[in-house]
């Protein structure tokens, strides 16, 4: 199994040396000698040089033989992120690993080739195409990605928390105890139970609400995020703390596996370890995974931003540690982003209040800050036009709402993070009363869209420091000017809209 070194091997290894939390995910380090994996910021005694084996992702270093470390645990390393727009076959591995990550995506039945077949059908390729790019781009094969993916979801159910091994195996997207014991023997060389007892935390501790570690890659500036969501934040629906707490607490519905699973969650950013502490209700405990996935997207904790500073920090170079932040559901977003089209941010939050206190549906959490959900798409759209009127909801929004609901209803509006931003755009900008900068910001925040531009925006053109900011020709030139950022104009915008940018003379 031996192979010539990398070129980029001895910076990797100086980057293991001194623990680099910038790298965490980036790359991943086999020691030959024992047999395990680790991340760049273990803790562990350094191995000597000769002894490692590196490796872009953790599929690549259990197909080569390697077990997680069970101290600094690779399944907690931020998700690798590559962003291309140019390659085809780059682009085509990006869009199917981030969706194999989703845990939502699994089949039902712990069976892959279900999950496989959706998959090549949603990319619009054959399977053989697939398992071709796949060996091109990754080294290994979707199945083998998938695999990895769903053992270090358990391995982190098994640490984290004190659900029976069950419905941790159920959780992780197996389709029965016997095959999940089967693969975590046949990979890690140990029970689930063993696992589960080797870890750093107590086995013998009551865990049902012990708090899920999600880590970043710095730099990372939680306060700017939390005071984004803060603005927004709805009473009864969502409660952030942006002092010295750090935190944020809402209520969230979850479908998964044919069920829907409603509950709470807290999430507690600690900087100084770049770490996420996640708390959840009971209701929500078979649907972890998922939540941990949508939790991510939110905090947008698995951006690389030396990728994106290395094309932005010119422009912008008070914001490095600037994100975008995310949506734990495209549609309450999609109806939150129709709420405020033309509108401050204060209104839009008032609206979309009255909305939720009107038709989100109750719910006991034992916080009085948080009492009920955010309306679904059925409850929306079956509302009668005259009510949403009384909330205080124009007609042109009225109807932007009810049919933005019935075509997510429909199977015709695809929200999800993994959808394809192009066709989801032009299929909201077809429905009445979304424009181009709606579509646009939907996608930026909902489907996760790195390059998102949103069209006519004054406050950005007024950010940019352009003259005549509101006019058709002033968007024309920020549009312009904003090609220098592809493919990160996400993060530029709110760069913009925070203030980091630097002014700069523009002649379009």
């Amino acid at each position: 199994m031996d192979t010539p070194p990398r070129p980029d091997d001895d910076a990797r290894y100086r980057a293991l040396c001194s623990h680099d939390a910038r790298f965490d995910g980036r790359l991943f380090v086999g020691v030959t000698s024992t047999g395990i994996y680790c991340r760049p910021v273990c803790r562990v005694r350094t191995p000597r040089r000769e002894n490692c084996r590196f490796f872009d992702h953790a599929a690549q270093a259990e197909q080569a033989g390697f077990r997680p470390c069970l101290r600094c645990r690779p399944e907690l390393a931020p998700l690798q992120r590559h962003w291309s727009h140019e390659d085809a076959s780059a682009i085509l591995a990006q869009q199917a690993t981030r969706w194999l990550d989703d845990p939502a995506h699994w089949s039902d039945d712990g069976d892959a080739a279900p999950t496989m077949e959706r998959l090549s059908a949603r990319l619009g390729v054959s399977a053989r195409h697939l398992r071709r790019v796949f060996d091109t781009q990754l080294g290994v094969s979707p199945l083998q990605y998938l695999l990895t993916r769903k053992l270090l979801t358990a391995k982190q159910l098994l640490a984290d928390t004190g659900l029976p091994i069950a419905q941790v195996a159920q959780s992780s997207g197996f389709a029965s105890l016997r095959r999940f014991n089967a693969a975590v023997a046949e990979h890690y060389g140990l029970s689930p139970s063993q696992m589960r007892r080797r870890t750093e935390a107590d086995p013998s501790r009551d865990r049902p609400l012990r708090p899920v570690a999600l880590t970043w890659r710095p730099p990372y500036d939680p306060a700017a995020i939390l005071r984004f969501l803060g603005d927004r934040h709805l009473p009864g629906i969502e409660c952030v703390d942006n002092g010295p707490a750090l935190t944020l607490q809402r209520t969230v519905r979850l479908a998964h596996a044919g069920r829907v699973h409603t509950g709470w969650f807290t999430a507690r950013l600690e900087p100084d370890a770049h770490r996420l502490w996640l708390g959840v209700s009971d209701g929500l405990h078979p649907a972890l995974p998922v939540l941990i996935w949508r939790v991510r997207a939110l905090f947008d904790l698995d951006a690389d931003p030396q990728a994106i500073n290395a094309q932005l920090h010119t422009d912008f170079p008070a914001g490095d540690g600037l994100r975008v932040p995310g949506a734990l559901d495209g549609f309450e977003l999609a109806v939150r982003a129709v709420l405020g089209q033309q509108i401050t941010v204060a209104a839009a939050r008032t609206l979309a209040g009255r909305l939720a206190d009107h038709l989100g549906e109750p719910i006991t959490t034992g916080h009085p800050q948080l009492t009920r959900l955010f309306p679904d798409a059925e409850a929306i759209a079956r509302v009668d036009p005259q009510v949403l009127g009384e909330l205080g909801i124009v007609r042109q929004r009225q109807a932007a709402l009810q049919a933005l609901a019935r075509a997510v209803l429909a199977g015709t509006l695809d929200l999800d993070s993994h959808a394809d931003p192009e066709h989801t755009i032009q299929a909201l900008v077809a429905l009445p009363g979304i424009g181009p900068w709606t579509a646009q910001y939907i996608a930026m925040r909902a489907l996760r869209w790195p390059d998102a531009w949103p069209v006519g925006d004054v406050a950005l053109t007024q950010a940019l420091g352009l003259p005549d900011h509101r006019s058709a020709a002033a968007h024309r030139a920020a549009a312009l000017w904003s090609q220098r950022w592809q493919p990160w104009r996400s993060y530029a915008v709110i760069r913009a809209w925070s203030g980091a940018h630097v002014a700069q003379e523009t002649s379009e």
